[in-house]
């Protein structure tokens, strides 16, 4: 059996549950460490034990995929915390080269991200005083990338002298300094590519923009691969909780032998060139690189190909798209510029045609596209989608449904009964969450609690763990009440939710377990 080793970008089930899913489906061994050592939140992992783990872990195994913002500063939401030097930072990334020298045959599959710039001034994920300069700082780095790229307004130069005045030294120090750190961490890996030891990379932009601090340190890391040629190596594109899925379903390729063609088919005719909220490039360039890093190829048409992408796309992109809300608040193009009929007979004649249907819903941010699931839900075709994903970010929903796609796919053409029977087991109990948590969840249930429970609880969207126990028994009820009323008996039987939990203890993002009875 192949074993691949895992380290997860953090604790949370999207980067440790997800592509454990995946590896249920298949005959390799997805190992990864005990959830105890990957901190919680604000709180880092344990840096010292991790390394220990991965150092004894990695001896014996064939392939190794590693989150460098685990490795080194114990979790995504430590990398925009700590106070570590560069040089901390590469002796941390040694271990890489003595896993390589213990283990030569062990390819290294890493993912480090290019830390984010929140437009809100918010905290929760952020140093403390983010919740007072978080958007000014923002704007600093907006203006001073567009100043440095010749392309400032007289109005953009009063605001950047006004956000300068108003950050204070020292905080604009921190904030700038922690960024140059990382910065390095991300010029490093890449000479560590260079040199063999990181055999594949990826390199993704965590809630970026057209402008800012990101943009700029993807072009000079960009540039820096070009000058390497590795541009076969190293991948840089918009994403951050999707990574893990990706990097598994890229290795069950490399396994398997296995180049999955893709075709892509969109509900909008503009959908594809739309720039989706937090990101920097249109939809179709992020999808592509998503397919390319999970080891697939787009296909030119549907004839050639068994395995089909819809994608429900944005008519309308950046901060015009829409998020969860009333479907008659949404940006005038949604109602011009996005065929739901059209669409949803489209995919009825894939699934006639015998295709391998996935749907990528990013029409909407975080959450899924309520209006295109229920009419899906009306005509019967639920239970007949091979794989689904609405939640966050475009990027987090595209990677979470590829990979899924790729993974399965295998086993629905080229696997053998036994095998084939596994993994649709798993995957249908996984499809159903996706289902569950994506429109249940994050399109209904979560804004329904917030208004209406929470206030009676006693509790808030970010202070609720004393309540946690009457929270998670109501959300049971809930989520169980959605799957009874939206998705039913399906033909593979009873859906039913258990073990619901709050990961970060907060209404942001759910755990649970699903089970399929009949």
């Amino acid at each position: 059996m192949t074993r691949i080793v895992y380290l997860p970008l953090d604790e949370r089930p999207c980067n440790l549950q997800y592509p454990q899913h995946l590896a249920d489906m298949t005959d390799l061994a997805l190992i990864a460490p005990d959830i105890k050592l990957l901190g919680d939140k604000k709180k880092p992992a344990d840096i010292s034990a991790l390394h220990d783990w991965l150092r004894d872990t990695a001896a014996e195994a064939e392939y190794l995929i590693v989150s460098i913002d685990m490795l080194l500063y114990g979790g995504i939401v430590p990398s925009r915390l700590h106070q570590l030097s560069f040089e901390q930072c590469a002796e941390r990334l040694d271990l890489l080269r003595s896993v390589k020298k213990r283990n030569p045959n062990i390819r290294i599959h890493a993912f480090n991200l290019i830390m984010r710039v929140p437009s809100m001034s918010t905290s929760e994920e952020e140093p403390d005083y983010y919740a007072d300069y978080g958007s000014d700082i923002f704007k600093f780095g907006w203006l001073t990338d567009k100043a440095e790229r010749g392309e400032l307004t007289e109005e953009d130069r009063i605001e950047l002298d006004a956000v300068t005045r108003h950050i204070p030294e020292d905080v604009l120090n921190d904030f700038v300094g922690r960024r140059a750190v990382n910065a390095e961490v991300n010029r490093h890996v890449i000479a560590l590519t260079e040199e063999g030891i990181i055999d594949n990379l990826i390199i993704p932009l965590d809630d970026n923009s057209q402008y800012g601090f990101s943009p700029k340190e993807q072009r000079e890391l960009i540039v820096r691969v070009q000058k390497a040629n590795l541009f076969d190596r190293v991948m840089i594109y918009p994403g951050a909780d999707e990574i893990g899925c990706i990097l598994f379903a890229r290795v069950f390729g490399e396994v398997k032998g296995y180049v999955p063609e893709i075709f892509v088919r969109y509900s909008s005719t503009i959908g594809p060139m739309m720039k989706p909220k937090y990101e920097d490039r249109s939809l179709q360039e992020s999808i592509k690189s998503h397919i390319t890093a999970a080891g697939g190829v787009m296909a030119d048409n549907s004839v050639e190909t068994d395995i089909v992408l819809m994608v429900n796309a944005p008519p309308a992109e950046q901060r015009l798209m829409a998020e969860q809300g009333p479907f008659e608040n949404r940006s005038r193009t949604y109602f011009s510029e996005i065929h739901y009929r059209e669409f949803s007979e489209a995919i009825k004649h894939y699934l006639r045609k015998g295709k391998l249907v996935g749907l990528g819903d990013v029409a909407i941010c975080n959450g899924s596209d309520v209006v295109l699931m229920n009419l899906l839900g009306k005509l019967g075709l639920l239970d007949q989608l091979t794989a689904y994903a609405g939640w966050n970010t475009s990027g987090n929903t595209l990677g979470t449904v590829i990979s899924h796609l790729i993974v399965i796919s295998y086993y629905e053409r080229l696997a053998n009964d036994e095998a084939q029977a596994k993994a649709r087991a798993v995957s249908r109990a996984y499809y159903y969450k996706r289902l569950i948590e994506d429109w249940g969840y994050m399109s209904i249930i979560r804004q329904e609690t917030v208004r209406e429970v929470l206030p009676e609880l006693g509790a808030s969207y970010y202070n609720l763990y004393h309540v946690r126990d009457e929270l998670y028994r109501i959300l049971t009820g809930k989520l169980n009440a959605f799957a009874a009323e939206k998705i039913g008996s399906v033909r593979e039987g009873n859906v039913t939710v258990e073990n619901v939990f709050l990961p970060w203890k907060r209404m942001f993002e759910v755990g649970f377990d699903v089970k399929i009875e009949g």
